[in-house]
């Protein structure tokens, strides 16, 4: 039985770290990946490094993101990850074989979750708008689009080995400080893997490594840098993390994040390919055709929701951090001359307010402004949407204006046109673009955290799920109030193929006690429970029991639970 609990290694959790734009090349030693794909880590390359180090400096000048103090959280990640766990939300993918580092499998109720949450969006971001259309591009093309977009060249993140645990770390989120007395003197150095106090608990290392050394006095303040900015000298001297002991660190090198494939019956260059690294390069080499098939105006966008891959160095925080995850975007064309900030305000107000109705609890939503040396190359703008999670305040949605760098970049390298025509103008122009880029199994996570409470009822403790009718697993649970009588049976089996019928995912249970039941249902977040009683024979009405207001009870007639579930799953206007 024991080994049937989940444990905190099996999901991949360790401390958090922002995500971070990765800048240049990497190529060529191959091992096994996931799915028996080849993935390469390119050469290291001197300017990349150089590039890491300048921007490594400029983090550091500025407060890193922590943890919120305001947040109170009653569960803390690995609590999240047991109840995961043990109510089918998700699993460690392959877990019989020990797991598989960075893939989840999503259970029954985390796949009826993430498929709601993937409906409302469709609907709010492309059925309720006339300005959006959809598309479902492939995940392996041809390689030509990653060359043109600059993923095969510079999509890579630092990386740093331990030789002696053979562990890999990013070498921008493992922090290191040299320990300096007063007289001037080093006592050694200090490192960890980067969380939301560094400081604090380098800190706590530097006086610990002080006091095992017994030396007298203290030291100066530490001037906090990352693997990037170590000299090959300094290298040698700072412990692993993994072992505390100096001398087992590799220096920083590049190491591409795409998975590479190979398509038809050689492996060779010819045939080789790449798992998509995000959806939007799909949408962007169909632009011209969209517009022409669906006779589109500017401004109108092109939305996609789809799987893309990373071969991420460490993985980590759970659903957080992953190397295969979901996304949600929109490219939106609009014309040259618009007002791009406007529109891209409007976006972030729209995203914001999806968030909430959701379920997303605004107190633990932020806006981060990307400003000058922060902003990717090809990016006019950007506003991060950030979530504040048991273990951090993280990045959740990004609303970018991307220019017509991705549209520049496809013509110039397919030889295409891309440029739009205005109807009934001489004009033409390649757009520029904003993008709203969500990932999924980000949002996932972010709702279990905010939906997560407890509480008491006449004095017996619970906990649940706060899910909002919309995007809960289950809608309604069907309960006949005695299993033994056939009459209230067959009634409640009635209902609830007449709620499936009508689309509604409903859960029959007659097995416990109704108090079992309704706990039950509260902790998978259930937010609807209709009783099958004596009454219901007699006046064909059945009791609703409402997992938010659990003391108060209403009767409805049995055909007119239907309407009533559609109403209550409308997704909230904002």
């Amino acid at each position: 039985m024991a080994a049937l609990l989940p444990r905190a290694k099996d999901f991949g959790l360790a401390l958090p770290a922002p995500p971070t734009r990765p800048q240049r090349p990497s190529a060529s030693t191959a091992f096994r990946g996931s799915f028996g794909l080849r993935c390469f880590a390119l050469p290291a390359v001197a300017s990349f490094l150089t590039s890491l180090r300048s921007q490594s400096r400029r983090r550091f000048s500025a407060p890193r993101r922590a943890v919120n103090t305001d947040a109170e959280y009653k569960i803390d990640l690995e609590g999240l990850v047991s109840l995961c766990k043990r109510r089918g939300f998700v699993f460690p993918s392959g877990e019989i074989y020990g797991g598989y580092n960075g893939f989840f499998d999503y259970g029954p109720l985390g796949a009826e979750l993430k498929n709601n949450l993937k409906r409302m969006w469709w609907r709010k971001m492309v059925h309720c708008r006339d300005d959006v259309i959809g598309l479902d591009s492939s995940i392996v093309t041809t390689p030509s689009v990653h060359q043109a977009s600059g993923h095969v060249d510079n999509f890579s993140d630092p990386m740093v080995d331990c030789t002696e645990s053979k562990k890999r770390f990013r070498a921008d989120q493992l922090m290191w400080a040299k320990v300096e007395l007063e007289d001037g003197t080093s006592a050694g150095y200090v490192s960890m893997v980067e969380d939301g106090n560094v400081e604090v608990a380098l800190k706590k290392a530097a006086k610990k490594l002080i006091k095992q050394k017994k030396i007298e006095g203290g030291f100066k303040e530490l001037e906090i840098k990352d693997m990037t900015d170590a000299t090959e000298e300094e290298v040698k001297l700072i412990p692993s993390p993994a072992t505390g002991l100096p001398g087992s660190l590799t220096g920083a090198r590049a190491f591409n994040l795409m998975f590479e494939t190979y398509v038809g019956p050689y492996s060779d260059g010819a045939s080789k390919s790449y798992l998509r690294p995000e959806t939007a390069q799909g949408i962007f080499v169909n632009f011209k055709t969209v517009t022409y098939v669906m006779r589109q105006k500017i401004p109108f966008g092109i939305a996609q929701i789809g799987k893309a891959f990373r071969n991420e160095i460490t993985p980590r925080q759970f659903l957080f951090r992953s190397r295969e995850f979901e996304q949600m975007e929109i490219e939106y064309f609009i014309d040259p001359e618009a007002d791009f900030k406007a529109i891209q305000e409007e976006w972030i107000m729209e995203m914001w307010n999806f968030l909430k109705a959701v379920g997303l609890k605004e107190s633990l939503l932020d806006r981060e402004v990307h400003e000058g040396e922060k902003l990717a190359h090809y990016a006019r703008a950007c506003t991060d949407i950030v979530f504040t999670y048991p273990f951090g305040t993280q990045e959740l949605l990004g609303v970018a204006a991307r220019g017509e760098y991705d549209l520049q970049q496809h013509a110039q390298a397919s030889g295409e046109s891309l440029e739009y025509q205005v109807p009934g103008q001489k004009r033409k122009f390649v757009p520029h673009v904003i993008e709203p880029s969500c990932g999924v199994d980000r949002l996932f996570l972010a709702l279990l955290c905010s939906a997560y409470d407890e509480d008491e009822i006449d004095g017996e403790k619970r906990s649940l799920l706060r899910f909002h009718p919309c995007v809960a697993p289950i809608t309604c649970a069907i309960f006949p109030l005695l299993k033994n009588k056939p009459p209230l049976v067959e009634k409640a089996k009635g209902l609830a193929a007449m709620l499936r019928s009508s689309g509604f995912n409903v859960l029959y249970d007659e097995a416990g006690t109704i108090g079992k039941r309704y706990r039950r249902m509260d902790e998978v977040g259930t937010p609807f429970c209709c009783t099958i009683d004596f009454d219901t024979l007699e006046d064909d009405t059945v009791t609703i029991r409402r997992r938010d207001d659990p003391l108060k009870v209403e009767r409805k007639k049995r055909e007119d639970i239907g309407a009533f579930l559609m109403k209550e799953c409308q997704l909230p206007e904002q």
